[in-house]
C-alpha cells in the first residue's frame, strides 16, 4: 500500500509539473521578448537562493577546477552567471521554439567549412561538445541550415515530459536517439552515420565506472568513450562545436576543425588518448567561458581505484 501511495504520489507530482512547463510556455510566448530575459534573471536570481544543493555542488566544482586561481568573489560570480545562463537558455528554447526564424537569427556560425568539409567523407559527422552554453540551439540552427542532425540523449523520467520535448525537437528537424535499449541506440548511430548525417554527443559528464580517467583542470574524470569507439568503428570524423552568448543575448556558434585520432597499435591506448585530446578542448573552452558550463554536475565524482581528493 505504501508503495502505490509513493507512485501515485509521483504521477501527481509529474502531472502538475508537465501542465505547470506547458502553461509556462504560453506565458512565455505571448510575453515581449525582452520581458523573457527579465523574467529569466529573475528567476535565475531566485533560483541561486533556492538551490541549496546545486550551489553547493557549483562551489565544490568550481574549488576543485580551479583551487587557488580565482577567489571566493570570482567563483560566486561565475556561480551567479552561471545560474543566469542556464536559466536564459532554458526561457529562449521554451519562450522560441514555435518560431525558428527567431532562433536562426539568434545564433551566428563560425568556420561552417570545417563541418561541411568533414561531411564530404561520406562518413558521416559526430559533432561533440558539452552542456556549454545553450547548446540545443546548436542543433536547431544546423537544423535551419539543412542538415541532418541527431542527438544522442537519455529519456527523461517522465513519459510525457519526454514526449513533449522530443516532439519540439522534431518539429525543429532535429532527430533524437536513446542511449537506452543500447543495442538500438548503437544501430540507429551506425544507421544515421552511414547516411552522411550529423550525430551529435555530449561527453563532458562524469561517466562512472563505463569511462576512462583522462586530465580536466588537472584532475582525472571518467569520461565517455563513446564518441571515440564510433568513430574508430565507422571511419566517421570528430568535429568539436561550443556555443556561448554574446552580451546582446545572441549566440556565437564555433565549428572546431576536426579531430585527426592518434593511431595506436593498443586500441584502449588509443581510445584514451583521443578522449584525452577531447576533453582537452572543452577545457579550453570553460576557461574561456567559465559561465557558460553547468558547473551544477559533480563532474569529478567517481574517482580511479584508490584515489581520492
Amino acid at each position: 500500500m505504501k508503495i502505490l501511495t509513493k507512485e501515485i504520489k509521483t504521477q501527481i507530482k509529474r502531472a502538475i509539473a508537465f501542465y505547470s512547463l506547458k502553461f509556462f510556455c504560453v506565458i512565455l510566448r505571448i510575453i515581449p521578448k525582452s520581458s523573457v530575459y527579465s523574467l529569466a534573471e529573475l528567476s535565475a536570481k531566485i533560483g541561486f537562493f533556492i538551490a541549496v544543493r546545486h550551489r553547493r555542488i557549483a562551489y565544490e566544482s568550481l574549488n576543485i577546477a580551479f583551487g587557488n586561481e580565482k577567489t571566493k568573489a570570482e567563483i560566486k560570480k561565475i556561480i551567479k552567471g552561471c545560474f543566469t545562463n542556464m536559466v536564459r537558455g532554458m526561457f529562449e528554447i521554451l519562450a522560441f521554439s514555435h518560431e525558428p526564424h527567431l532562433l536562426d537569427k539568434m545564433v551566428a556560425v563560425e568556420a561552417r567549412g570545417n563541418l561541411d568539409k568533414a561531411l564530404t567523407k561520406g562518413k558521416g559527422v559526430i559533432m561533440v561538445s558539452g552542456h556549454f552554453g545553450n547548446f540545443p540551439l546548436v542543433l536547431t540552427k544546423l537544423a535551419i541550415m539543412g542538415y541532418k542532425v541527431n542527438i544522442v540523449l537519455r529519456k527523461m523520467r517522465d513519459e510525457k515530459t519526454d514526449e513533449y520535448f522530443n516532439e519540439k525537437r522534431t518539429a525543429l528537424g532535429v532527430k533524437s536517439i536513446y542511449t537506452q535499449p543500447r543495442s538500438e541506440c548503437v544501430k540507429n548511430i551506425f544507421n544515421v552515420l552511414r547516411n552522411n548525417e550529423i550525430v551529435f554527443m555530449l561527453m563532458d559528464q562524469n561517466f562512472g565506472s563505463g569511462g576512462v580517467f583522462v586530465d580536466f583542470f588537472g584532475k582525472k574524470a571518467a569520461t565517455a568513450t563513446g564518441p571515440v569507439i564510433f568513430a574508430m568503428r565507422a571511419e566517421a570524423p570528430i568535429v568539436p562545436a561550443f556555443i556561448f552568448r554574446k552580451t546582446d543575448n545572441t549566440h556565437q556558434f564555433i565549428v572546431e576543425p576536426e579531430i585527426i585520432l592518434e593511431q595506436r597499435e593498443d586500441k584502449n591506448q588509443m581510445i584514451l588518448e583521443n578522449v584525452a585530446e577531447i576533453t582537452a578542448i572543452i577545457e579550453r573552452y570553460v576557461r574561456a567561458y567559465p559561465t557558460e558550463w553547468a558547473w551544477i554536475h559533480r563532474r569529478w565524482k567517481s574517482r580511479p581505484q584508490g584515489e581520492e581528493f
